[in-house]
């Protein structure tokens, strides 16, 4: 069954209310205030039945343009329009400014009604009102919209105005459920034996007496205790209808105007976020980098300052990428219509569409790249838009990227499995605690590549005598979680981009090159090992010759084996003596660190530093004095 809700707009004392009251037979002003001065000052809210049996919600809200602010709160959620023009008044400065907000939130649907027509007598007169507002409406989401002459006092226009709303509402497209409701607050209140009421226009899913919610951005937990749709107890809502909703384990004081009731997890709450915006063309003003603006999106309204991309200022009458950044968090969903107005003096500035919430870094203003991504996001299809999300988040969580878009869970993996199909995604999987999924673009990929050979091209040419930089090292200057890393660095060797060791990686194909003079010094201590065999040089002496950057380029390459800080033997040597001993166990059973000395002549620094490697790299064992096999032997 069709559920709307309509919402009025226009200038002060044009008939808004009384409108409403014909309509519906309730009165929306429900303040005392608002009765005595005959003012809509707060948002009012009737129902109605119309000739197609639907009942529907109704928002009235503030024409005065000192209540601007309270009219934003009540239609960010309607579905169709009474734009309400006196016949008396015509067209005036708060009909123009409620048009424009309507344009910018792309409230499409509506009915133009010129209301009081009882008190013009001259028919003439209101077919000049008429046309002067086809002329105000023109080029606007209102342009094609029916206007209607109607009277609240006499109920004249009435009856044919309720056919037309339902003839509006036909072309209305329905709410889509994507299991994901949310409700912003648009009014919080307590009853007497319920306590706290909490009413708004429900989207994205639907709600059950029982379900356990959370109110947005405070984070509290809590669970409805019962649910009213006009007045009426109900045990479910669905997208689309006005909502009460009695909450249990929360005070009033604890929720405000702007709040967001949703199921918790849902909507992780934004504190800056990346939109596309335009500065109406009768702005006072540019609008310029770093200006303060009240952001209304839903029933919030939130201080925050703009980042200006691609430009210095945004002239009126023109269109911009902008980040925003609030002082307080909102609940918000790409695609969410919000307008912009200049805290003082208060103006309304323009509006337009959330591209991304929860940006995550600050963009560079100037930035080619950045502003042809926020296009991408912006106007793509939907597996562009996907492909543009994940590339700037890449690697990035399955769970995370079901947050971040607005289809469903289902349409999502859907278009994830398609562009892995063409190349240009991949899914990792890894299991830590548990196994989770990240996926990365073919694009990440190539930049990735192009980083690593950046950062290894420089480490080469600063570290010429190192074979390559530790992988920790690398994966740190990544900022990469390690299995994420490992899985990265395997598929960069795979395709030729590196090699590595298991501690250690290298540009493909890079060899440590030795300069003549450097070759002169490791032949000169590669025969001093010839000589000496048994009893080579000191770490300390092999320095003096070579240095000791060209000693540790010996010693990753394993020519040389260093046992202890002092001991070091040059591979050839330190093979045969590992085989030799492991050949004497095998026939003896037993050395000791004399029968090491007097076989190979050398003294007791060298016999214990060797055996003690031996013991450490569990090819031995030691019992007392003797030395002994392991079994197995490996070799």
């Amino acid at each position: 069954m069709p559920t709307h809700v309509i919402g009025t707009a226009g200038h002060v004392d044009h008939g808004k209310s009384s409108l409403v009251n014909a309509l519906t037979g309730i009165h929306p002003d429900r303040l005392k205030e608002e009765q005595a001065r005959e003012m809509t000052i707060e948002l009012g809210f009737a129902w109605c039945k119309l000739p197609s049996g639907e009942e529907v919600g109704i928002v009235d809200v503030p024409g005065h343009r000192d209540f601007i602010e309270n009219m934003l709160a009540g239609v960010g959620g309607i579905d169709a329009v009474l734009f309400v023009i006196a016949a008396d008044e015509g067209v005036m400065p708060q009909t123009r400014e409620h048009l424009a907000i309507l344009d910018m939130l792309q409230v499409g649907n509506g009915v133009i009604v010129l209301t009081k027509v009882d008190l013009v007598a001259d028919v003439d007169w209101l077919t000049l009102v008429e046309e002067d507002i086809r002329k105000v409406v023109e080029g606007t989401v209102l342009a094609q919209s029916p206007i209607l002459r109607v009277s609240s006092k006499t109920n004249d226009g009435i009856p044919e105005l309720l056919e037309v709303i339902v003839e509006v509402l036909e072309n209305c497209p329905p709410r889509t459920d994507t299991n994901q409701p949310r409700m912003p607050v648009d009014r919080v209140f307590s009853m007497p034996g319920f306590g706290t009421i909490v009413t708004g226009t429900l989207s994205n899913g639907s709600f059950t007496t029982g379900d356990e919610v959370e109110v947005l951005p405070a984070g509290l937990h809590t669970r409805i205790r019962g649910l009213q749709n006009h007045k009426h107890k109900v045990d479910a809502v669905i997208p689309g209808q006005r909502v009460a909703i009695n909450l249990t384990g929360v005070a009033v004081e604890e929720i405000n105007r702007g709040d967001v009731i949703t199921r918790p997890g849902l909507y992780p709450p934004s504190r800056r976020v990346d939109v596309k915006f335009y500065l109406l063309k009768d702005a006072s003003a540019s609008l310029k980098h770093r200006s303060d603006v009240k952001l209304f999106i839903g029933s919030a309204e939130i201080q925050g300052s703009i980042r200006l991309l691609g430009m210095e200022e945004l002239l009126p009458g023109k269109s911009a990428f902008l980040q925003i950044e609030l002082e307080t968090p909102i609940v918000a969903q790409k695609g969410d219509r919000f307008i912009l107005r200049r805290p003082s003096p208060g103006e309304t500035l323009g509006g337009g569409t959330i591209i991304e919430v929860n940006s995550t870094r600050r963009y560079k203003r100037f930035s080619a790249e950045t502003l042809a991504l926020l296009e991408t996001k912006l106007s793509g299809s939907a597996a562009e838009r996907l492909l543009a999300i994940i590339h700037a988040e890449s690697p990035m969580l399955v769970s995370d990227l079901h947050k971040r878009v607005s289809l469903d869970t289902q349409s999502t993996m859907q278009e994830i499995r398609a562009l892995q199909n063409e190349g240009a995604l991949r899914i990792i999987e890894v299991t830590d605690n548990e196994k989770q999924k990240y996926l990365i673009t073919h694009r990440y990929l190539e930049q990735l590549s192009t980083i690593v050979r950046h950062l290894l091209e420089k480490f080469h040419a600063a570290n010429p005598l190192k074979s390559g930089i530790p992988r920790e090292e690398l994966r740190s200057r990544l900022k990469l979680q390690p299995r994420i890393y490992a899985y990265l660095m395997d598929e960069l060797s795979r395709t030729g981009v590196v090699e590595g060791s298991p501690t250690m990686i290298w540009l493909a194909g890079f060899k440590i090159t030795l300069s003549a003079r450097q070759q002169s010094q490791v032949d000169k201590l590669m025969t001093l090992f010839r000589a000496n065999s048994f009893a080579p040089p000191s770490v300390k002496e092999c320095i003096e010759v070579t240095g000791e950057g060209l000693y540790r380029v010996l010693i990753e390459k394993g020519d040389l084996i260093q046992l202890t800080e002092d001991v070091v033997f040059d591979r050839t040597t330190y093979e045969k003596m590992k085989a030799e001993v492991i050949q004497h166990l095998q026939e003896k059973s037993t050395i000791t660190v004399a029968d090491f000395r007097d076989k190979y002549q050398t003294s007791r620094k060298y016999a214990l530093a060797f055996l003690e490697h031996m013991d450490k790299v569990k090819l031995t064992r030691r019992d007392g004095d003797f030395r002994c096999l392991n079994q197995p032997v490996q070799v």
